[in-house]
């Protein structure tokens, strides 16, 4: 009864933040809906038994993405009447993908395989004894572990444009020039002075 009512409780809470974050005008708004809706989502994991799958959504998508992106959405200059000023220009196409996305939502849902209540999941061949995250540790080093590799120099690409995106060139700014602190040399650095008792020093 318990783990019944916390499914129809997380459950709620995603479909409700999600939906919140879709329609929410203020983005700081909509990135803190989605939040939400991963910590909920990574409750929806544990209730499955999939612990490593929960605390994988924690830590990356609240821990890194979801932060990442309220910060990129804090720190743009972002003009949102412009962005709005196109939604009905797009909003064929966004509509044709919802239907797609329903249409393979309700595939899955229409093939998803019922696990009567009580009955665990026979585990696969060679993981007999392990717990959920020792197999998936297993499996991502072992057998996937160039896709493993490479997901993470994708990443790395992400990260690397991103800061290429955001970095702009602003005015008055200083500068580190690593090459003119490399050449400097004591006579050019420093300078010996008497400064008269009283009148202060001068630069």
């Amino acid at each position: 009864m318990t783990a019944v009512f916390a499914f129809y409780l997380f459950a709620g809470i995603v479909l409700l933040s999600g939906a919140a974050t879709i329609l929410s005008k203020n983005p700081v708004h909509s990135v803190l809906w989605l939040i939400l809706a991963f910590f909920n989502a990574a409750g929806l994991f544990i209730l499955l038994g999939a612990e490593f799958l929960a605390m994988l959504l924690v830590i990356v998508y609240v821990g890194a993405v979801a932060v990442l992106f309220l910060f990129v959405v804090m720190m743009l200059d972002i003009d949102f009447a412009a962005l709005r000023a196109g939604f009905v220009k797009a909003l064929p196409v966004g509509l044709l993908l919802a239907v797609v996305l329903v249409s393979e939502l309700l595939l899955v849902a229409g093939g998803s395989v019922r696990v009567v209540a009580g009955e665990a999941a026979a585990p696969l061949d060679g993981f007999v004894g392990m717990t959920n995250t020792q197999a998936l540790g297993s499996v991502l080093y072992t057998k996937y572990l160039f896709v493993f590799q490479a997901s993470g120099i994708v990443l790395l690409t992400a990260m690397v444009g991103a800061i290429v995106l955001t970095h702009r060139q602003r005015a008055g700014t200083k500068r580190q020039d690593v090459g003119a602190q490399v050449a400097r040399t004591p006579a050019s650095s420093i300078s010996n002075v008497k400064p008269v008792s009283g009148e202060g020093v001068s630069l």
